[in-house]
Order: C-alpha cells, then structure tokens, then sequence
C-alpha cells in the first residue's frame, strides 16, 4: 500500500465518526424542530376552539364534529380524536400566551404534556417538571414516577451545612441534589426491620432507590470497607456523584436522628477522602438518612462540623395487612391492564 492509501486509510475512521456525529445530531434536531411544530400546532387549534366557544358560543359537542371532520380530512394522522382536541384546548387554556413556545413546554412531547395537565396544576411547579425533562431526558413514565413522588416539593429542602462547607456552585448544586423526606415507598419492611434490612432492602432495589436519589449517582458499594488506625469501619452505601465529582457516604438508620450520627459521619468523611478521594475529586459530601429529624437538633449537631453533611428523613411504604394482600391484583395484572391501557390511549391519540 502507498503512503497516500495509507494515509487516507487512517483518516478515514476519525472522518466517518465525525460524520456519524454530525448525521446523529442533525436527526435529534430534525425531531425536536417536528416536536415543536406539532405542540405550537396544537396549541392554536385549541387557542382557535377556545376563542370561538367564548366568543361564538359555540357548544361541546362541536368537538364531537370536529374530530370527525379532520379524522376525514387527515386519516393519516392520529391526534384529531375528540380526547386529544379536548387535550389540545386545556393546553391552550393553561398557556395563554403564544410565547410559550419558547417555555420548556414546546420541547418534550405532546404524551409527556398531557400527563402535566393531568396530574400538575400549578403552573410554576409544571414548568419546573418540563425543565426537568428536558435537563435529564426523562422518558413519560419516569416524569410520572416523579410528579407522583413529589419531587418538585422534596428537592432541596434537606438540612445541610453545604453552604458553609462547599464551596459555590458546588453547594448551591448538592443542595437541590438533595431531598427530604426521600420515598422508598418500593419498599415494604416491618416495624421492627433493623438497618441492615433496610440497606438490604435498598440494594434489592437499587434500580429504584438510584432513581429517587437522582441523576448522577453511580454506586460503589454497601458494607464498604474501609480500615483506619488498624480497625476495620464499613460505610452503609458508597456512591460517587458524576456531576459533583465527588464520594456520597450514606448513613442509614432507622430510628430518629440523634446528634452523635453527624459525628460518625464526620469520621467517615475524613477517612473517605484520605482513603479514596482523588486529587481532582471534591470534597466528600455525607448523607445521613433517619426515620425522623427534628430539625432544630439538626442543625445544631451540624453548625460546627467542617464537612459537607446533609440529614434526610424517608418515607417507607406501611406492610400490607395479610387479608389485604389477597384481595389485591399481582404486578403481572397490573401490567397487563397498564399496557393495554397504554396501547388504547395511542391508538386514540
């Protein structure tokens, strides 16, 4: 082979991912500019219905005709079913203003703004849950998932010394990571579960507790050993956090918090970082998650203590009463009776 072939041979991987890349990209940007077509769209059809209703007069049942008509006109299309038009007329009514196009809203799908309308009514906390997906990606059931958990409510209100602690805007950023209560109600233990049931329990289900503690977490470890001064210590949960780029101690107990959990913690911060942290890393961040806090004695045990702490409380599912469990469906049931739900909805949008 020549030197030009050669030389052409190796440029030509670098070249054909690059053009790979681009192609990607391109096809993303077709979709979202399709995406946002569709949802202006709909909002002036049902911008248009809601004007000639209030000023026309125009009844209900005019929505039953319409559906008829455009279903005549556009077979092809879908979303003309007297459901969606009615969908379509909510949404202009929750978005009054034709900039809102340039909200988050105009830029997830039409699926995933029905369940906004559905299940969020206040307008603030619905465009915060829009910014969400779109930061995040979150597919329809995922932003269900968190609307039913009251993320919105729950995030950032953990009792914290970050600010103190961390520097900006690493604190302002572990601070909103965080929640209170976290809901684990995927779980289901007994009153008198110890911790290691519940660290158990979460490893069980890491899969939903990843989920509830947020984009960005990556586990390491439970039992995490670590050994200092010739004695053996085992960290409950050990993450590392990809946006913070830093270690994520977790403390479970399961009982209420008392002031000496924030100084164990304050022990395994250090050892972390002298043990594990990289010298890129930031500073470790510890979480202490209890039954209950009382947040006067958090914040106390917290003031004076160097290391970037947080204190949690949790929800836990209550354990079913044995005649209750019989008379419930099984998840094979419910997802039977979800897909077909799923499959009618689409089919009549």
């Amino acid at each position: 082979m020549s030197n030009d072939q050669t030389s052409i041979a190796e440029g030509y991987d670098d070249f054909l991912h690059d053009l790979k890349e681009r192609i990607r990209n391109a096809q993303v940007r077709a979709v979202l500019a399709v995406n946002r077509e569709l949802v202006l769209l709909y909002w002036q059809i049902g911008r248009d219905i809601l004007t000639r209703q209030q000023q026309q007069g125009w009844g209900a049942k005019v929505i039953e005709r319409l559906s008829a008509d455009l279903r005549s006109s556009f077979p092809e299309m879908k979303g003309f079913s007297p459901r969606n038009l009615k969908y379509m007329r909510a949404f202009a009514e929750a978005y009054s203003e034709e900039s809102f196009v340039q909200q988050p809203v105009a830029q997830i799908p039409w699926g995933h703004n029905l369940r906004l309308l559905d299940l969020v009514k206040e307008p603030t906390e619905r465009l915060w849950y829009a910014q969400q997906t779109i930061q995040y990606g979150w597919s329809r059931n995922i932003l269900v998932h968190q609307i039913e958990s009251g993320l919105y409510r729950r995030q950032g209100k953990a009792t914290t010394n970050f600010d103190r602690t961390l520097p900006q805007p690493q604190s302002e950023l572990a601070q909103q990571l965080l929640k209170d209560p976290y809901n684990f109600d995927f779980l289901s233990l007994g009153k008198d579960a110890l911790e290691r049931d519940l660290e158990r329990a979460l490893i069980d289900h890491i899969r939903d507790f990843l989920l509830e503690l947020g984009v960005g977490f990556a586990f390491v470890g439970s039992q995490y050993h670590l050994e200092v001064g010739g004695q053996d210590f085992y960290i409950d949960l050990l993450f590392y956090h990809l946006r913070l780029r830093c270690y994520v101690v977790v403390d479970l107990k399961m009982s209420d918090f008392q002031p000496e959990f924030s100084g164990k913690m304050n022990f395994y911060l250090s050892a972390t970082d002298d043990l594990l942290r990289h010298p890129d890393d930031q500073p470790s961040i510890g979480i202490i998650l209890c039954k209950s806090k009382n947040m006067a004695i958090a914040e106390y045990a917290l003031r004076d203590l160097n290391k970037p702490i947080g204190v949690s409380a949790y929800q836990l599912q209550s354990a079913l009463p044995e005649q209750l469990k019989s008379s419930l469906p099984t998840i094979e049931e419910l997802e039977d009776v979800l897909e077909t739900v799923s499959v009618e909805a689409t089919d009549e949008e």
